[in-house]
C-alpha cells in the first residue's frame, strides 16, 4: 500500500532548487484519504518517506548504469575489479594520486655527479624483448640498435638466466623481470600495463630472433608517424629462414605496404577485402604499437592464454580507426625472422640437476618440446576464437565496425 502511494505521489513530486513541493500532489490525491486512510495533514510526512524511497531507488540506478558503462568500454575484461580498491582511492587528495608509472630506473640518492643525471623524459620509446641466454649475441645486437635511439629496454629472461647478461655495458641500465618458461605475452600483460608504460609514445614486442642488419629505429618510427600508423611491423625479408604469412614479405619497391594481392589457394584478397589475412594485419613476432593502440590491445591479451595465438587476427579492432589504413607492414626498414626455438626447453641450471628435470625424468618417456608446446597453442587458438564470439554475441551495445563495412560495400557493388 506504501509503494502504491508513493507511486502516485512521486508522479506529481516536483524538485525546485531542492525544495519538495507536494501542492499538486496533495491536490490531486485529495481522495487518498478515504481509500487508504490517511489524513490530509500526513501526506507532507508521506511525500517525505516517498521522496527519500525515489532518492535511494535513484542512487542504485545511476550506479547499475554506471557500471553497465564499464562493461561496455572494457568489454575484454573477464573480471571485475574489487570496489574497495576503487574506493579508497577516493579517500586521498586528488593531487597526489598518481596513476601511471614507468620503467625508469632511479638512483638511490642524486648527486652534483653529472653521470647521475639521466634525463628520463627523453626515454619516449620502449624495447620489451623476451632473451634466452642462447640468443645472447642476437639480442645484443637488436639493443645496440634501439639505444642509439634513446629507447628504454626491458628484458623478459624466459629460461631465469640473468647473471650472464651482466658483462653487457647496457645490462645495467635496462630493466630485467624474471620467471621460467613463460611466453612473451605473458610477460606483456603482467609488466606492460598501460599506465606504466604510458609515458611511452611507442611499444615494440619483439621476439629474440630478429636480423637487424637492414633495420633503423628512428627512422622507422618516423615512417610509422607519416604514414598515420598505429600499429605495424617491419617488414621480412624474403631471405628469411620462416615466412608465415605473405603479408609480411618485403616489398623492395614500397616504403609501406597495407594489403596484399592474392588469388591461390582458398585465399582471396583484393581491394575490396577488408581484413586479414589480406589487409589490416602484423604478425605476432615484432609489432610496434601506439601508445593508444597498446591500451586497446593489452586488454585483448587474454590473461591464461600464453601464447597468444588469434589475437593478431583481432589486433585491428586496436587501430584507432580503419584498420585497411592505419594498419600496416613498413618495407624501408626491414628485419630478417631467422626463426630460432628456444623457448620451452629447461634453463642451464635444471640441466646441470638431472633429478630436478621437467622435461625429461629417469625412467620416463620423453617428451617433445616443440610439440607440446604447438599442441597448446592451438588449443588457445580454439579458446580465443570462442572467447570472441561469444563477447559479440552478448555484448548487445557492441557493432563491429567491419562487418557494417563489409555490408556497406556489397550493398555499392550490386548498384
Amino acid at each position: 500500500m506504501l509503494i502504491s502511494v508513493c507511486y502516485e505521489i512521486s508522479r506529481d513530486l516536483v524538485v525546485y532548487d531542492g525544495v519538495k513541493v507536494l501542492e499538486m500532489a496533495i491536490k490531486k490525491q485529495g481522495n487518498l484519504q478515504g481509500a487508504y486512510g490517511f489524513k490530509m495533514k500526513q501526506l507532507p510526512f508521506l511525500g517525505i518517506l516517498c521522496t527519500t524511497l525515489f532518492i535511494v531507488f535513484r542512487t542504485t540506478y545511476y550506479q547499475h548504469q554506471h557500471t553497465e558503462m564499464e562493461t561496455r568500454l572494457h568489454p575484454f575484461d573477464t573480471e571485475k575489479e574489487s570496489s574497495d580498491a576503487i574506493g579508497k582511492v577516493n579517500y586521498l587528495p586528488r593531487g597526489i594520486v598518481q596513476a601511471r608509472s614507468d620503467l625508469e630506473l632511479r638512483p638511490l640518492w642524486w648527486t652534483s655527479s653529472s653521470n647521475l643525471k639521466v634525463d628520463v623524459s627523453s626515454h619516449r620509446n620502449l624495447l620489451a624483448i623476451p632473451a634466452g641466454i642462447k640468443q645472447k649475441e642476437n639480442v645484443n645486437a637488436i639493443v645496440q640498435k634501439f639505444l642509439s635511439e634513446n629507447f628504454t629496454v626491458m628484458l623478459f629472461h624466459y629460461d631465469s638466466n640473468f647473471d650472464e647478461w651482466r658483462d653487457l655495458e647496457w645490462s645495467k641500465k635496462a630493466t630485467h623481470i624474471v620467471a621460467e618458461n613463460q611466453t612473451k605475452w605473458w610477460f606483456a600483460k603482467r609488466f606492460l600495463h598501460p599506465d606504466v608504460v604510458y609515458k611511452y609514445d611507442y611499444i615494440f614486442i619483439w621476439d629474440e630472433d630478429l636480423g637487424v642488419d637492414n633495420f633503423h629505429p628512428g627512422r622507422y618510427l618516423k615512417i610509422m608517424k607519416s604514414e598515420g600508423l598505429e600499429i605495424s611491423q617491419p617488414a621480412l625479408d624474403p631471405e628469411s629462414l620462416e615466412i608465415h604469412h605473405r603479408i609480411t614479405i618485403r616489398k623492395r619497391s614500397k616504403k609501406v605496404h597495407r594489403r596484399i594481392y592474392e588469388k591461390r589457394g582458398s585465399t582471396r584478397c583484393s581491394d575490396a577485402s577488408q581484413g586479414p589475412p589480406c589487409t589490416g594485419w602484423v604478425e605476432g613476432m615484432a609489432p610496434v604499437f601506439s601508445r593508444s593502440a597498446w591500451r586497446c590491445a593489452w586488454h585483448l591479451i587474454q590473461n591464461d592464454l600464453v601464447h597468444g595465438w588469434g589475437m593478431d587476427m583481432k589486433l585491428g579492432y586496436c587501430a584507432q580507426g580503419d584498420r585497411t589504413k592505419k594498419v600496416g607492414v613498413i618495407d624501408s626498414e626491414y628485419i630478417v625472422h631467422q626463426g630460432v626455438q628456444t623457448l620451452g626447453g629447461a634453463s642451464r641450471k635444471v640441466k646441470d640437476n638431472h633429478h630436478d628435470d621437467p622435461v625429461q625424468r629417469r625412467g620416463a618417456p620423453a617428451v617433445d618440446v616443440r610439440s607440446e608446446i604447438r599442441r597448446q597453442s592451438t588449443l588457445e587458438l580454439q579458446v580465443f576464437k570462442q572467447r570472441w564470439e561469444k563477447a559479440a554475441r552478448e555484448d548487445k551495445d557492441w557493432v563491429d565496425p567491419y562487418i557494417q563495412n563489409r555490408v556497406r560495400n556489397h550493398k555499392i557493388s550490386s548498384t
